[in-house]
């Protein structure tokens, strides 16, 4: 698969602490692919680096042949949109306004919404369902709604790239598989590249194309989600018992852990 992201020779610490090593990553266009691994294990911080947030010490990031640190950043925000982990919009903001922001790298100096601006903003409300809220307060939406808000920010921002640091964390059941439904359909019918880092081994399977696990700031397997979702694979990077079975609707392997009686 042609890689629309790749990552060579890249290290990343914080505070001399080394959180990614020597990192080779290439991302697949038009897929899904999730990034899964333990807790500080380095996803969020391949995904800021990707992103152009955090610097890396030394090695390269690749977005379309180009390196992301030698551009502007208002070409890569034309490039690719991140959605970080529990956003927050300032106090009395609508959802129309807040999606607005999404327009800024295609703004001039003075920041006037043009009539492609609009027409951008209403379809990315339409898209992800939230056009009916458009006046509404941020503060007064639902945990699921909210994050459509920001969803339909990034795709405000009109990027063939989306980076998204899992999107579901605090969300019920509902609003989970509803962010990652709406996902999906972004990718089927728009042929956008979807970056999540994802903490559910079993979201992962479902609604990915491509899986990456991570450990230790290294990669340890990657491929098909039949590929990575193996038992031995699993214990090697979260040192988990499980069993694996087919999802009946999809096909594709779901996780089942078990801990062995001592």
């Amino acid at each position: 698969m042609p890689g629309i992201i790749e990552t060579k020779h890249l290290d990343i610490s914080y505070e001399d602490v080394m959180i990614v090593q020597d990192l080779h990553l290439t991302i697949p266009m038009k897929k899904i692919t999730a990034l899964v691994g333990a807790n500080g294990c380095g996803k969020s911080t391949i995904l800021k680096a990707i992103a152009r947030i955090l610097k890396p010490q030394s090695g390269v990031v690749y977005v379309n042949g180009n390196a992301v640190h030698t551009q502007k950043s208002k070409e890569i925000a034309k490039q690719l949109a991140i959605l970080p982990q529990n956003p927050i919009a300032p106090d009395g903001l609508t959802v129309a306004e807040l999606v607005s922001f999404g327009r800024s790298p295609h703004q001039g100096g003075f920041a006037t919404l043009t009539k492609k601006d609009k027409e951008k903003i209403k379809w990315a409300l339409d898209v992800t369902n939230m056009l009916p809220y458009a006046r509404r307060s941020v503060d007064q939406l639902s945990g699921g709604q909210k994050q459509r808000v920001w969803i339909a920010m990034a795709l405000a921002q009109e990027t063939e790239i989306l980076l998204l640091d899992e999107p579901t964390t605090y969300l019920d059941i509902a609003h989970q598989y509803e962010v990652l439904s709406l996902l999906r359909r972004l990718n089927e019918q728009e042929g956008r590249t979807i970056v999540m880092v994802v903490h559910d081994l079993n979201h992962a399977s479902l609604y990915s194309d491509y899986m990456v696990t991570v450990k230790d700031g290294k990669i340890v397997h990657s491929g098909s989600p039949s590929e990575v979702m193996q038992r031995e694979h699993l214990y090697e990077v979260f040192g988990i018992h499980s069993n694996i079975i087919k999802d009946p609707r999809t096909g594709k392997p779901i996780c089942l852990p078990y801990v062995l009686e001592v």
